[in-house]
C-alpha cells in the first residue's frame, strides 16, 4: 500500500505566489496541497478544517501576522508542523518564529529542491534554516538568549488589535472582526499604545511596519483613531 501523501496548507496573501508554490509542490512526490489561506486568521481556521500535516506560512499576512498565526497553530494543533516561508531574513523574525513553534524558516529565494529538503526535514522533527539566515540564530535560540522585542510586552489580543489598527480598520470593524465590544477594542488600543509609547495612528503604522506586522501603510489617509466605519 502506498504511503499517504503529506497534506500541506499554503498561507500567503498573494494569489500568484500561492499558485506558484502549488505548482512547485505538485511536482514533489508524496505531497498534496489540501488548502490555501490568504491571511493568518484563515490559516488557523484552515488547519482546523483540513487537518494538514504541515503549514507553509508567510510572515507578512493581513489580519493576523504569520508569527502569531504560527503560535496559535502550534499551541492548538501540536501535531501540525509549521514551516515559515518568507522574504525577510531578519534575525528577530527567525527567532520569534522558532520560539513560536516553527520547525524551520525558509527564504522565498530558495530553490524548489531546498524547499523540498526543508519540508522533509521538518516532517522528521528536525529544524531547518535557509543557509542565508545567519548561523548564530539557531545558537541563540537553543541557548535561550533574549532578543528584545517590544511585541513581547503585549498580550496576543493586543497584538491583534495593533495589527488591525495599522491596517486601517476602524474601531467598529475591529470589534466585528474579533467579535468583541468596541469599548474593549478602545481599551486594548489605549493600553497597547501606552505600553509601546505610541501616540497616534501614524506611529502605530510605523511600528507595525518595523516589526513585520504589515508591509506598508494602508492607502487611506491616516488621521486620529476613529470609532466609526
Amino acid at each position: 500500500m502506498n504511503q499517504a501523501a503529506t497534506r500541506i496548507l499554503l498561507a500567503d496573501d498573494h494569489a500568484i505566489l500561492r499558485d506558484g508554490l502549488r505548482r512547485v509542490l505538485d511536482g514533489i512526490d508524496g505531497i498534496e496541497v489540501v488548502a490555501e489561506a490568504e491571511n493568518g486568521r484563515a490559516a488557523v481556521a484552515g488547519v482546523r478544517d483540513h487537518a494538514p500535516d504541515l503549514v507553509l506560512l508567510d510572515v507578512a499576512l493581513p489580519e493576523l501576522n504569520g508569527l502569531d498565526a504560527c503560535a496559535r497553530i502550534t499551541q492548538r494543533f501540536p501535531d501540525v508542523f509549521v514551516l515559515i516561508l518568507s522574504m525577510y531574513s531578519n534575525e528577530e523574525y527567525v527567532l520569534r518564529a522558532l520560539r513560536n513553534g516553527a520547525r524551520g524558516y525558509v527564504l522565498k529565494s530558495a530553490s524548489a529542491a531546498e524547499l523540498e529538503v526543508a519540508i522533509r526535514s521538518s516532517l522528521k522533527g528536525n529544524r531547518y534554516l535557509s543557509p542565508e539566515v545567519s548561523g548564530h540564530v539557531i545558537q541563540a535560540y537553543m541557548g535561550g538568549s533574549p532578543v528584545a522585542s517590544p511585541l513581547e510586552a503585549l498580550t496576543p489580543r493586543q497584538r491583534e488589535v495593533l495589527q488591525l489598527v495599522a491596517e486601517g480598520l476602524t474601531t467598529r470593524r475591529i470589534a466585528e472582526r474579533l467579535s468583541i465590544d468596541p469599548k474593549t477594542v478602545e481599551s486594548h488600543r489605549t493600553n497597547l499604545m501606552r505600553t509601546l509609547g505610541l501616540h497616534d495612528v501614524v506611529s502605530v503604522v510605523r511600528f507595525a511596519i518595523r516589526n513585520g506586522l504589515i508591509v506598508e501603510a494602508p492607502p487611506a489617509d491616516l488621521g486620529p483613531p476613529r470609532s466609526e466605519s
